[in-house]
């Protein structure tokens, strides 16, 4: 898979950024002021970020094919549908990613109806070409789980995992797990993908932040496409330089549940840290096979971008900044709070909602 994100604006950076601006719009449940001064860009925004009225709104939240990561997709979707009163929100992907099939699909959506859509790019260097078309049409557009390449985005915003910061996590983890020193190896996802290099690039930084004490002994890519790919990259890795490695960093999700397996089947003594919090990879954290996870925020997509999307389509708001790109947050979980990191993931959208509401958008 490819998830998520390129270059991310923090959102507590942004609220910093625009204090001398002002708040756009409220939520009554942000806790926030019903009243806000006039925003900085000269639009009304005094506003209210309460949908008044979403039954017009038929969201299509589409990945780039089928990928474990976007189930929680599913679950959110229909809450937000029932929470805002929106006329649908459905979950359709296709059965290969190729980016014709994706375009094929998202017409047949909007053919039928859906006029707003939460998308998962196939291709980072072509999506804005779709994106644009469905703007053009007088769709409410996301970028969700992955923002285009380059520095342009021509969604309405981009929600996404910054990917750089998470895969930093994770091998900050790795390394901690390690001791603080020895030989370690990058798992992960496909090499032409950007966001495989921003996750090879927060890896070197943690590891040249050891000051020499770590060493990164081999960075795999292209081990991602499913799990048996997975299973066979890291059985020849173990079998060839198991007792070289004290620690597997996996930033990809097939990688990840394939490490996890492998470590705990061949007794190896690597440290793992995986990917995303398959039910496989819980289970390694409890029992102490696996060092601890990264978990990135795929519901707080779905269920921000589409709330946020019938605000867009319904006209109720407009985004201060087209094309932001916002951090969905990525979370360390350790066998500590293996239990109870759903909280923190629930306090980041809460925390996201309202800095959409405070910040981001612009309500008439």
């Amino acid at each position: 898979m490819r998830p998520p994100s390129r270059a991310v604006l923090s959102g507590l950076a942004a609220v910093a950024v625009l204090m001398a601006g002002s708040t756009a719009c409220t939520i009554k449940n942000s806790g926030a002021p019903s009243g806000a001064q006039a925003p900085s860009s000269g639009k009304s925004g005094t506003g209210t970020a309460e949908l008044a009225d979403g039954s017009g709104t038929k969201v299509a939240l589409v990945p780039g094919g089928a990928h474990p990561y976007f189930q929680p997709w599913k679950a959110a979707g229909a809450s937000a549908k029932k929470q805002y009163g929106l006329g649908d929100v459905t979950f359709d992907e296709t059965s290969e990613w190729d980016q014709q099939k994706q375009d094929n699909l998202l017409s047949t959506l909007a053919a039928r109806g859906y006029n707003a859509f939460g998308i998962f790019g196939v291709s980072p260097t072509d999506i804005n070409t779709t994106f644009a078309d469905l703007k053009s049409q007088g769709f409410a557009v996301a970028s969700l789980a992955s923002c285009p390449a380059g520095g342009t985005d021509k969604a309405d915003f981009c929600l996404s995992t910054d990917v750089e910061v998470a895969a930093y996590k994770a091998a900050k983890a790795a390394i901690e797990a390690m001791g603080g020193q020895g030989t370690l190896v990058h798992l992960t996802g496909n090499n032409v993908d950007a966001n495989t290099q921003l996750r090879i690039k927060g890896v070197a930084k943690a590891v040249q932040e050891s000051g020499g004490k770590v060493k990164l002994l081999q960075t795999i890519t292209d081990v991602d496409k499913d799990l048996q790919t997975a299973q066979k990259a890291v059985s020849d890795l173990l079998a060839a330089k198991g007792s070289q490695i004290q620690g597997i960093v996996t930033t990809a999700y097939n990688p990840a549940v394939a490490a996890a397996d492998g470590v705990r089947t061949t007794g190896a003594k690597a440290k793992v840290v995986a990917i995303d919090d398959d039910a496989k990879i819980l289970g390694a954290i409890r029992d102490g096979s696996v060092a601890a996870t990264v978990v990135q925020n795929p519901g707080g997509q779905a269920e921000l971008g589409t709330w946020a999307l019938a605000l867009l389509q319904t006209k109720q708001c407009t985004m201060r900044h087209p094309g932001q790109t916002i951090d969905s947050g990525s979370f360390v979980v350790t066998k500590a709070n293996v239990g109870t990191y759903d909280a923190a993931r629930k306090a980041r959208t809460e925390q996201l909602k309202k800095q959409f509401a405070d910040t981001y958008l612009v309500c008439a």
